[in-house]
């Protein structure tokens, strides 16, 4: 996107993002935890959890908060055994089926991913759209994390159906000002609770 991450993630934590995950699939594992480290203190001046995507050395070089895991990374089980079992991992809920797995039962949390098809996720075995997220709603207890283009005009929406948490790229990260747009998908966060 051409512009510095830690100066969007700054602006980002001013503008109320309250959990960031931070996932890099292509940097060295030095790259990784020099980035991780400097991410987490950011985001510590804030009071806001660090959650690693997938790397469990990294998550456990600097001390992040927790742990996101997808169907295709380090089995959830076994990422519990290396971090800890107080350490809260999260794990990609890609289609129905992966509800019945037995490590879902272990998650913290779900990442409904994606909502909405979206260009940073092209390999998905399609979208949940609204009716998934509501159906998953009723199935389980645990904090649902939307994922999936995910913008100001559809947010409350998804919130509305269910969501506990919105996991945001593009609408963020892209925007001219990313701060003012954290404050606005605040504001949607609280239209859809009302509607619940």
């Amino acid at each position: 996107m051409g512009r510095d991450f830690f100066w969007v993630l700054e602006e980002a934590l001013k503008g109320g993002v309250q959990l960031v995950q931070l996932r890099e699939k292509y940097l060295s594992k030095d790259l990784f935890v020099e980035k991780a480290l400097r991410a987490k203190e950011l985001c510590e001046t804030y009071g806001v959890p660090l959650i690693i995507n997938d790397a469990v050395d990294v998550a456990h070089a600097v001390g992040a908060f927790g742990l996101h895991v997808g169907q295709q990374d380090l089995p959830l089980l076994l990422a519990k055994e290396q971090l800890g079992r107080s350490t809260p991992i999260g794990l990609s809920l890609d289609h129905r089926g992966n509800l019945s797995d037995p490590s879902a039962a272990e998650a913290w949390y779900f990442g409904v991913s994606p909502i909405f098809p979206t260009p940073t996720k092209p390999d998905t075995y399609g979208s949940w759209g609204l009716d998934g997220l509501r159906w998953l709603r009723e199935k389980t207890d645990k904090p649902l994390v939307a994922i999936g283009n995910i913008n100001t005009g559809n947010a409350s929406d998804v919130i509305a159906q269910g969501a506990d948490c919105l996991a945001i790229v593009s609408a963020i990260c892209g925007a001219a000002n990313p701060g003012i747009t954290a404050e606005r998908f605040l504001r949607e966060i609280e239209n859809g609770l009302t509607c619940r």
